[in-house]
């Protein structure tokens, strides 16, 4: 009985050891174009109606291949990306501007969905503030008034 114990025991052992090596190893890949951004969130803040719409997002190809973003998408038609065509080689500087409409009023908060030869190749930013209605213009004096301003008493 011990030997069919141990028989069992030993089985047991070697099948855990097993599943244990079936596990894929944790590998890091190194090298390649390396997307380094300042921020991934842009705050406009509150705005006026009808503001300066544009937000740049800076980044740094920290990479030791060039960079290339293939495509920038923003979440609505309210959002629209401008984004370098041209690689981004390794230790250059480059920038995504964001254009708002900035004639909606409300809360808004957005995405601009970017697609890059990363070994990840998507990354996401976000702009977000509220627009404001503009101040109402206060109310002038009346143009032909009798009894102001030497007008007809």
């Amino acid at each position: 009985m011990k030997k069919i114990l141990s028989a069992f025991a030993l089985m047991l052992s070697f099948a855990f050891v097993g599943l244990a090596q079936t596990e894929a190893p944790a590998t890091t890949v190194e090298g390649g174009p390396i997307m380094n951004l300042e921020t991934i969130e842009v705050d406009y803040g509150v705005i006026e109606q009808n503001s300066e719409p544009y937000r740049v997002f800076k980044f740094t190809n920290d990479g030791d291949e060039p960079l290339q973003i293939t495509n920038a998408k923003g979440s609505c038609g309210c959002t629209v990306p401008e984004y370098p065509k041209e690689p981004i080689f390794p230790g250059e500087t480059s920038e995504i501007k964001v254009r708002y409409d900035t004639k909606r009023i409300g809360k808004f908060a957005k995405r601009v969905t970017l697609t890059t030869n990363e070994t990840v190749p998507t990354k996401v930013l976000t702009i977000k503030g509220e627009v404001l209605k503009p101040a109402a213009e206060p109310a002038g004096l009346p143009v032909e008034a009798p009894g102001l301003l030497g007008g007809e008493n």
